[in-house]
């Protein structure tokens, strides 16, 4: 196994990769130092594990909204033509059911988060 050596957030770490893996790791570094560089330079927040969880949850939250618009491409049917178009601002019904359980989800981890900021 390769080791890099990679600077997030000004420290230096020494991570492991597999062979061939290299870019993606660095492009994973990058992602994670733009989020916590992002978060620190807001200024609210400046303890680093903080920082790190912070970012954790932000890119953590990305991943699921591409996973979960992937997954409903992929089991979504084309309409027929003369179906009309939802109109602008419209959801479905899995949408609207999802919308209080992810608010009521944002608001747990505001409020664990106190002080220090919110997450979104």
């Amino acid at each position: 196994m390769k080791q890099l050596d990679v600077q997030i957030m000004g420290q230096s770490y020494l991570l492991g990769c597999p062979e061939g893996g290299e870019a993606r790791l660095l492009d994973a570094v990058e992602k994670v130092d733009a989020a916590m560089c992002k978060i620190r330079d807001a200024g609210k927040i400046k303890a680093r594990d903080r920082i790190a969880v912070l970012a954790a949850l932000n890119l953590a939250f990305e991943l699921s909204e591409l996973e979960a618009n992937a997954l409903k491409a992929a089991h979504s049917t084309p309409a027929p033509a003369a179906a009309p178009a939802r109109s602008n601002g419209a959801v479905s019904a899995a949408e609207a059911a999802a919308q209080p359980q992810l608010a009521a989800l944002l608001q747990r981890l505001d409020n664990a988060l106190g002080v220090d900021g919110r997450l979104l």
